[in-house]
């Protein structure tokens, strides 16, 4: 672009003589004070030069162009101002690219050779096995190869997952158990099984389920017999099942010393066994006579008791229950009435608690206080009334009914006590009292008691009906002769 101003310079040379045609004398600016102004010098990029003022503005219009240029020629190159031939200053000009920015981004070949197609025809490149929908064909052997080998060329090649060892296997197996325990799905536990390698070990995987369940739960048996139900067969044989109970049998011992019940759970666990048939009936009389543990021959004792109870009718598969949401709602109701009732026989509160925490159902309790509240609105004495309160507020206090199960259960007498006034006439009254006996005791809250429904009191003595005194107050007296009359 200085190229191009200097031969424009050259092409029209500018006198010094002709700046006097393009100036006002001063005579005309400064009213004839005589100054003359021929001689002004004008300095035009660094060259002092004199010329009219149309071509100093154009020399300034090329100047601007030219610093314009030369600060954005580095990232501007190519698409930034121009001059034309004529000296116009034109935009938007295209030019080659002379940055090395413009060479980076620039996708075509520096060598200037082939077409700008794909390398490898699209087949090439990092991590491509080749182009896309090609078909690999089997590659045949050359037999003539000297690395070849015919012993190789019918080989069949598979993942070998390598038994586990008796260190290994409890460690692999327990927390598959352990987690059983929680979901209850025995279609994952065989799943889980029949990846492993158990080999030889294979035969410890029900004296491990019953061992680890001997110090669990109820409900955690009740599932491990569930588990050697559906596991025999599938994964594990018979002949697995005996060897295992075998095992448990001479480990007592060692077992009495964490669970001081061993042997009568293992007993439980045999009988319970042959009665799912996955124990020969057989297995109990070939150890008669060959026992000399004493521990081992308790359990097996228990065995044949309970096997001789379940001819008489009882079944083997109700001693270990059924824990949590497992258990049909109907036969936690009626558990949970036989435990109230159970209470109020024998008055022993410590083993009403034992009862309430075996069943397993916290998120149920509710259905215990709605219950123990009903059994008192039907129920006629002070006996009742006394000892159920006095078992919810030990329930409460030791947390075992917590206050959100508590509330809810008096929540649902609240709203059945219609209907159940049907049955029991003096329903509402009682309510009331016990209501306000359990607020005293500190079983519920101020809130909960105001929430308690009241029935509308009848008069003693109507106007409507002519002084007829009613004898629906006597006859309440006569029906709860133990309970205070409501006031009129």
């Amino acid at each position: 672009m200085a190229a191009d101003c200097e031969a424009w310079l050259n092409a029209n040379p500018v006198g010094v003589e002709d700046l006097s045609d393009s100036f006002i004398s001063g005579e005309e600016d400064n009213g004839g004070s005589g100054v003359s102004n021929k001689n002004i010098n004008n300095e035009i990029n660094g060259n002092w030069i004199s010329s009219p003022s149309s071509n100093i503005h154009e020399a300034c219009l090329k100047a601007k162009a030219k610093r314009r240029l030369r600060k954005h020629s580095s990232r501007d190159s190519g698409r930034g101002d121009s001059l034309s031939d004529n000296g116009d200053v034109g935009r938007g000009t295209s030019m080659a690219p002379t940055s090395p920015k413009s060479k980076l981004l620039d996708r075509k070949s520096r060598m200037g050779k082939g077409r700008g197609l794909p390398k490898k025809g699209g087949a090439g490149g990092k991590g491509v096995w080749g182009r896309s929908g090609e078909v690999y064909e089997p590659v045949e052997v050359d037999k003539k190869d000297p690395n070849f080998d015919e012993d190789q060329e019918n080989c069949v090649y598979e993942t070998v997952v390598p038994p586990l060892d008796e260190r290994d296997f409890e460690k692999t197996v327990a927390p598959i158990v352990q987690e059983y325990f929680e979901h209850g799905d025995t279609n994952e536990v065989a799943e889980l099984l029949a990846d492993l390698n158990l080999g030889p070990m294979r035969s410890e995987v029900p004296s491990l389920a019953v061992s680890l369940a001997l110090e669990a739960k109820a409900s955690h048996r009740e599932l491990t017999s569930r588990l050697l139900v559906d596991l025999c067969g599938s994964v594990l044989s018979r002949s697995d099942m005996e060897s295992s109970f075998d095992k448990l049998l001479r480990d007592l011992p060692d077992l009495v010393l964490d669970t001081p019940g061993a042997p009568q759970l293992v007993g439980q666990f045999i009988a319970r066994a042959v009665s799912d048939q996955i124990l020969s009936k057989s297995y109990i009389e070939g150890y008669k006579g060959k026992v000399d543990c004493d521990h081992a021959r308790a359990a097996l004792d228990r065995a044949v008791v309970l096997l001789k109870m379940s001819m008489g009718g009882l079944r083997v598969d109700n001693h270990w229950g059924t824990g949590g949401g497992q258990r049909p709602v109907i036969q936690l109701i009626k558990e949970m009435n036989l435990l109230l009732k159970e209470y109020i026989l024998s008055g022993d509160g410590k083993e009403a608690e034992r009862c309430l925490r075996d069943l397993e159902v916290p998120h149920f309790h509710h259905e215990f206080v709605y219950e123990a509240i009903v059994m008192v609105l039907e129920s006629r004495g002070e006996k009742t009334f006394k000892m159920v309160l006095q078992l919810l507020k030990s329930l409460s206090l030791s947390s075992i009914i917590t206050v959100d199960q508590m509330r809810r259960g008096y929540e649902r007498v609240y709203m059945d006590i219609e209907e159940i006034n049907i049955d029991v006439p003096l329903a509402y009254f009682i309510l009331e009292q016990f209501v306000d006996k359990s607020f005293r005791l500190g079983i519920i809250g101020l809130k909960l008691r105001d929430q308690c429904p009241h029935r509308n009191r009848k008069r003693f003595v109507s106007e409507g009906d002519g002084g007829v005194v009613k004898f629906e107050r006597w006859a309440c007296a006569v029906l709860a002769p133990s309970l205070p009359v409501p006031a009129v």
